[in-house]
């Protein structure tokens, strides 16, 4: 997952430092983050940014910045990670969108690329989510793109999902 992936609609690329400014715009907007962690600062946002850049070297997958192919702001970050800054879930799906890019369907092309690269590309055999029970539109969506609700976990007051690999003789 290392390299940039294109959708219909969608640029997905390596985050850069340079972008950190831009992706702090949303990542820590606390409209956008309602539902999820917050970056508290520019230096919060670099480190997130560096640490999963550091993690894509070792696990071979990390978030992505996302683009929609007709307009040159970033919209969103997000795909598979192991989250360094919560550990043990093991590969997860997150997305993190601007709220100008909300109820478009980027959230659900975003997934289902970075589900691709799961199945065909990692092989990843489980991938894990996380939605906060009042984010509707994070549960349709993750439900949407094949994954299920296991249970509530209290310590962090979210759903986690679970979905299987897909296509094992093509992640083979």
């Amino acid at each position: 997952m290392s390299g940039n992936v294109e959708t219909d609609r969608l640029l997905l690329t390596r985050p850069k430092i340079s972008e950190v400014p831009e992706l702090y715009g949303f990542l820590g907007d606390p409209r956008a983050m309602q539902f999820t962690q917050i970056n508290k600062d520019l230096a919060s946002c670099r480190r997130r940014i560096a640490v999963h850049e550091w993690r894509r070297r070792r696990d071979g997958f990390a978030p992505w910045t996302v683009r929609a192919k007709r307009q040159p702001e970033i919209i969103g970050w997000g795909g598979l990670y192991d989250d360094p800054f919560d550990p043990g879930w093991g590969p997860e799906l997150a997305f993190f969108f601007h709220p100008r890019a909300w109820g478009q369907g980027y959230g659900a092309e975003l997934s289902l690329a970075a589900l691709d690269v799961a199945d065909t590309k990692v092989g990843l055999p489980l991938v894990s989510a996380f939605a906060h029970p009042n984010n509707e539109a994070s549960q349709k969506l993750l439900q949407k793109v094949g994954f299920q609700p296991e249970r509530h976990v209290e310590s962090m007051n979210r759903i986690l999902y679970r979905r299987q690999r897909r296509h094992q003789s093509e992640a083979g």
